[in-house]
């Protein structure tokens, strides 16, 4: 995924760069299932003139629920961006309309989590709280792979940092999966 790097400060390094959790595109792929089936059932089940028509309407309404309900979610998932660096958390979300937020890390007061049911418990995945000074709150991530780690790696990055405004990288944890080199 790669934030680029020339949107970053000088010396602003990335220590986390995520996107949300991949059971976000569970029910998107399940319809695309779904909606293959119904249009090889309804290509292969009629005949005739019956046929043609059938498989043109029911091509075209798979066709748009593809979009609708598989390829529009796919892009929302492939455009929302968490990146946390040693001088911010940095949000962007949107293909596009595009929104965006950054958080200095020494205006964050808070950083929390919780599992949202069975399955993010399961998964590891669930929502991150972070709280911040700013007029703006709170902020909820939903879906962070890894929420417990990332919560945890965010917490040290914020106790470590310094007057000029960076925190000190810490070292790599066994269990850490989504950070960058």
């Amino acid at each position: 995924m790669g934030y680029p790097k020339h949107l970053l400060a000088p010396g602003e390094q990335i220590d986390l760069a995520m996107r949300p959790h991949w059971k976000a595109l569970i029910l998107p792929v399940l319809n695309l299932i779904v909606a293959v089936a119904v249009f090889g059932a309804a290509a292969g089940l009629t005949s005739g003139n019956t046929q043609k028509y059938a498989a043109i309407g029911v091509g075209a309404l798979a066709v748009i629920d593809i979009i609708i309900f598989t390829v529009r979610p796919w892009v929302i998932w492939l455009n929302k961006n968490y990146i946390v660096t040693n001088k911010r958390l940095i949000i962007r979300e949107g293909f596009i309309h595009r929104e965006g937020r950054d958080m200095p890390l020494v205006k964050i007061n808070d950083v929390s989590f919780k599992h949202n049911g069975l399955l993010d418990r399961i998964l590891g995945c669930g929502t991150l709280v972070v709280e911040s000074a700013g007029e703006h709150g709170q902020e909820q991530l939903e879906d962070i792979p890894h929420v417990e780690s990332t919560q945890r790696e965010l917490t040290t990055l914020i106790s470590n940092v310094g007057v000029n405004g960076t925190a000190e990288l810490s070292e790599p944890e066994e269990h850490e999966h989504h950070r960058k080199k």
